[in-house]
């Protein structure tokens, strides 16, 4: 037996300035649960800080823009459904205003109302689902969305009511809207919308002062003022970030000029700021609903003019305040019964150009919940 003594084995010990890590890169998606949709990630982690993202898609491309350029005008409206699928009203609407510019198509008094309650209600249900998926990013069990989606609920009933379909609802038409609210719509509408804050008050309850959300989502992703603008974000994250800027204050199309309701802003621009500008959105829409359902006159709810028609050589742009932003579309016509280009400005691509920048020194677990606050959906990005 060998009874030499063995010496110990040195070490080096670093100290903490001089210590060096490997940068691990690593894929989330397209299949990780958190990112909203087909989508990836391409993340460089220092340790568990984020020094590089690149976010990939096009898993969901549909080729929307250029099937629109082989096809009929009103032949796209179904399509449009498919892009922002929370939020087929308001996708309608945008599309049907910009072909209305380029026709020169007048709406019925009673029809932009109709749009104006739609694209509300739209509002709430996207918001409330927005903020219940972010506590699932954080970790919640799920009670906060299960009580969002409780209320989606009753507000896609409506949507069925009046357009036959619960998403894809395929209802506003150029001139005006596909048909009449049904008898009792409205009156169930009223109902809703009375029920709506006592909702909004538990979900307030529940969350804005919970300790986990104010830890991980104050100063976190914040995203300042001066990128925002330069980077064109709009919508809820341009306002988190403390810019007054809302279309249906800017341009008042429909008849948004007839409602009192102010824009909430945020100060800090981080993922809590872009929360709470959610719910605060949440209480106006609901103010716009009440003022909408208390004035809507009787009369026809579509242009008869829109049934046949082919625009004149020219082009159009006509945007709205989509609830994740400015959605708007871009058309040119030949004189042909179908459109020569065709054109999706989508707010969820815009919003997502700068996701590196908020998550650049962030853990990789706060990027999941930065990629939650910004609000995508797949079928607007990649179209």
């Amino acid at each position: 037996m060998n009874t030499e003594t063995i010496a110990p084995r040195e070490y080096q010990i670093y100290s903490g300035d001089d210590l060096r890590t490997n940068v691990l890169e690593i894929s989330m998606g397209p299949q990780h649960p958190s990112t909203h949709g087909v989508f990836r990630m391409d993340v460089s982690l220092d340790g568990e800080t984020v020094v590089k993202l690149k976010p990939v898609f096009g898993y969901l491309h549909r080729n929307h823009e250029k099937i629109a350029e082989t096809t009929s005008y009103l032949g796209s409206m179904p399509y449009t459904d498919r892009l922002d699928y929370f939020c087929s009203m308001t996708n309608n609407w945008a599309y049907a205003l910009a072909v209305e510019k380029m026709a020169g198509l007048a709406v019925p008094e009673r029809a932009e109302y109709i749009r104006v309650i739609m694209a509300e209600l739209t509002r709430l249900q996207n918001h409330a689902s927005l903020v219940g998926f972010l506590t699932n990013d954080l970790g919640a069990s799920g009670t906060p969305l299960l009580y969002a989606i409780r209320e989606r609920e009753h507000i896609l009933d409506l949507f069925e009511w009046a357009s036959g379909a619960r998403m894809m609802c395929n209802y506003m038409r150029f001139g005006g809207v596909r048909n009449d609210l049904p008898s009792g719509w409205l009156a169930q509408c009223k109902k809703v919308v009375d029920d709506f804050p006592a909702f909004m008050d538990e979900f307030e309850t529940l969350l804005t002062g919970n300790e986990i959300i104010l830890s991980r989502c104050q100063n976190v992703g914040v995203l300042p003022r001066d990128l925002a603008i330069n980077a064109s974000i709009t919508g809820p994250c341009l306002r988190a970030s403390g810019v007054d800027y809302d279309i249906r204050k800017v341009d008042k199309y429909g008849v948004y000029d007839r409602f009192d309701f102010k824009v909430p802003l945020g100060s800090v621009g981080d993922c809590y700021d872009r929360f709470m500008i959610r719910l605060l959105e949440m209480r106006e829409s609901v103010k716009i609903l009440k003022q909408a359902l208390a004035t809507i006159p009787e009369g026809p709810v579509n242009d008869s003019k829109a049934r046949n028609f082919r625009p004149k050589p020219a082009e159009a742009y006509g945007r709205i305040e989509g609830p994740k932003g400015e959605l708007g579309f871009y058309l040119v016509s030949d004189g042909t019964p179908k459109p020569h280009r065709y054109h999706v400005r989508p707010p969820s691509f815009i919003n997502l150009t700068v996701l590196e920048d908020m998550c650049l020194g962030q853990k990789i677990a706060d990027a999941v919940i930065i990629l939650g606050s910004i609000d995508i959906v797949l079928g607007e990005v990649d179209r």
